[in-house]
């Protein structure tokens, strides 16, 4: 080892009595059980829902508590005191409320405290003392450590314990102490999460999904396609700014530009007042239950129209200038007689419907009006200066990635484009060919450069973040072509289906999962593949457990928009020292009932699989990296002091 790094690593362990204790204290943490790992996919804005799911650990947290206190609570207290961990703040001043004396709040506090203080013990069982202490709320550390660690076999601290929780009730500390302690628990109950893509579109609020996931304990994503639409915006891309304010439009959801990242979209109003009228293929998707007056309706739907044509007008100089993206079939807008209102599409000729074609030149369909450049070149100045925007596109370039090898298993959001006899699929790209896991790099590597010169808005890395958006070779997409113009303009169904990756299929045969797990050089006995970005029709019974366990899809539909088809509410999966579990979610219908009736949202767990042994830190991506500081301490130990 270069005695160089050794003697920076001797500046930290400048005595052997160090290197020893710090050998010791890592060669037991890699015989600790590993912790459980939570994956999630395709939260699509619905904060709410996701927020429940994060708080209860996946039925992590009821679990525990039913371990705990089955044979001395009711199922009705089980869920009380389950629902006063999910939400401390709120639970607390409805129980507080039932109250009519000062001392049967007491009793309840001390009673509480002690709940919660064997509730936080349990679930930290597998981790060290110095993990759980950076888990505790900072005000209480010493407080905690003094009750969970208590020994009194000789009955000298009695008094001393009791008279702590007196204090902490007196001072007025005691809702403080027992919602850290809660937070505690939601923070212990899982070690990491894993977002299988799809943070952004179609839900309200994928900003407080961000912001939660900023201040999360420890976390990694997978980009979905959505994801790196709103990557590519922030990059620079023109197209995939038009995409990402056609969907906002399209489902209602026009303040998350306007007041959450303070994007002005004034200026595009305008474009759209003086050119579109109402039109009903364009009126936004009332997924919940707000209201909007005829007004708010109609001005949606004039900027639907206007940033449509412009999305369809920007992807066409791409196309034209990026032949081996081999989409000349989607130069749409070329494709129309606009006279006539049909479109010739795959030789088929087909009449137009709610057509909005008032800013379109038929000599040169793909041209923009001066009025619409303008407008566009203002949306990517406010997008690219907003620094909340800013912050979370950051956060996801630091955290994301295409796809990621993790305790032996692969976390992917899309696919891994094949062919049909199950070869990967090759891209030709700047005059060289990828496939796999390659192909799969050298989009990373483009998505990234893209990011990093945001000036650079007409540049190949920034048409190829486009390309993973709607590309037949794409990753993220991993479809023949994106039918948006059809949906809107064609009512012949056929020409609405988008044709799937064979990988789609594939992944059924468990053969071609080991395949695709030793591509990415994992085991493919025992790797699984982790995916997401197809929602998974239990109502039709498909099963979102394929190639006997091999395959797992966990998006079952958190985006209201998919719940009618899937049937219910979102898989997730936990990964544990035991196995793994998928677990299915009803629909989330408010905060408010459960905290009023204690209700659950959890559907059923199903057992993936389970480990003949208990899997240890040292089988982790954690414990490899423990492994390696071990043996770096055992060469400066051989280099610096020993003889």
């Amino acid at each position: 080892m270069d005695s160089k790094y050794l003697d920076l690593l001797a500046q930290k362990y400048d005595s052997e009595e160090k290197v020893a204790n710090e050998i010791i204290n890592l060669e037991a943490i890699l015989n600790l059980p590993k912790g459980t790992e939570h994956f999630v996919s395709d939260l699509h804005g619905e904060y709410q829902a996701f927020q429940h799911v994060l708080r209860n650990g996946s039925g992590n947290v009821k679990v525990k508590i039913k371990d705990l206190f089955k044979d001395e609570l009711q199922e009705k207290e089980l869920n009380e005191f389950a629902t006063l961990v999910y939400y401390p703040e709120e639970k607390l001043q409805l129980i507080k409320s039932n109250f009519s004396s000062k001392q049967e709040l007491r009793e309840w506090y001390i009673e509480i405290i002690e709940r919660m203080l064997k509730l936080v013990a349990y679930a930290s069982s597998k981790y060290t003392r110095s993990k759980l202490r950076r888990a505790l709320p900072k005000q209480f550390v010493y407080i905690i450590e003094e009750l969970l660690y208590k020994t009194d076999e000789f009955t000298n601290k009695k008094e001393y314990y009791a008279k702590m929780v007196d204090q902490v009730i007196a001072l007025g500390q005691a809702d403080k102490l027992i919602i850290g302690l809660a937070y505690t628990t939601q923070r212990l109950v899982v070690d990491h999460l894993h977002v299988v893509g799809d943070i952004y579109d179609r839900g309200p609020d994928p900003h407080k999904i961000v912001d939660t996931l900023i201040d999360y304990h420890s976390v990694d994503i997978q980009w979905g396609n959505h994801d790196a639409l709103w990557i590519g915006a922030f990059a620079g891309s023109k197209v995939c700014l038009a995409n990402i304010i056609r969907i906002c439009a399209r489902y209602n959801n026009l303040d998350i530009i306007e007041d959450v990242y303070g994007i002005n979209l004034r200026p595009l109003l305008n474009l759209a007042e003086k050119y579109y009228d109402d039109n009903p293929v364009f009126r936004p998707k009332r997924i919940s239950d707000e209201t909007l007056t005829e007004q708010e309706q109609l001005q949606i739907t004039k900027i639907h129209q206007a940033i449509s044509m412009i999305q369809f007008k920007l992807e066409s100089p791409i196309i034209k200038r990026r032949p081996c993206f081999e989409m000349e079939d989607r130069l749409l807008l070329e494709k129309v007689d606009y006279k006539n209102k049909t479109a010739t599409i795959h030789g088929i000729t087909y009449a137009l419907e709610n057509t909005c074609f008032a800013t379109i030149d038929p000599e040169q369909p793909d041209r923009l009006l001066d009025e619409e450049q303008q407008v566009m070149d203002k949306l990517l100045f406010s997008i690219q200066h907003s620094e909340k925007l800013a912050r979370h596109m950051n956060f996801l370039m630091k955290k994301g990635s295409l796809y990621l090898q993790y305790n032996g298993n692969l976390l992917i959001h899309g696919c891994i484009p094949l062919e049909e006899n199950g070869d990967m699929k090759k891209m030709e790209i700047e005059g060289k060919s990828y496939a796999g896991r390659d192909l799969l790099d050298v989009f990373e590597q483009y998505l990234r450069h893209a990011f990093a010169n945001p000036d650079e808005t007409d540049d190949f890395a920034t048409d190829m973040v486009w390309y993973l958006w709607t590309g037949e070779n794409s990753s993220l997409f991993g479809k023949r072509e994106m039918t948006t113009f059809e949906r809107y303009f064609i009512k012949e169904k056929e020409t609405h289906k988008e044709r799937k990756n064979p990988y789609y299929y594939l992944r059924e045969d468990e053969e071609m999962c080991g395949r695709m797990l030793a591509e990415f050089d994992l085991d493919p006995e025992h790797g699984r593949i982790i995916n997401g970005h197809t929602p998974v029709k239990e109502i039709d019974g498909e099963d979102p457990i394929k190639a006997n366990g091999k395959m797992i899809v966990i998006d079952g539909g958190f985006s209201k928009a998919y719940q009618s088809t899937t049937g219910i509410a979102g898989y997730t999966l936990l990964y544990n020292s035991y196995g793994m579990q998928l677990v299915a979610h009803q629909k989330f219908n408010s905060k408010e009932e459960v905290l009023s009736n204690g209700t659950d949202v959890l559907s059923v767990k199903r057992l993936v699989d389970e480990e003949l042994e208990r899997k240890k830190v040292r089988e982790t991506n954690i414990g490899e990296k423990l492994s390696q500081e071990i043996a770096n301490l055992n060469s400066l130990r051989n280099h610096r002091y020993m003889e």
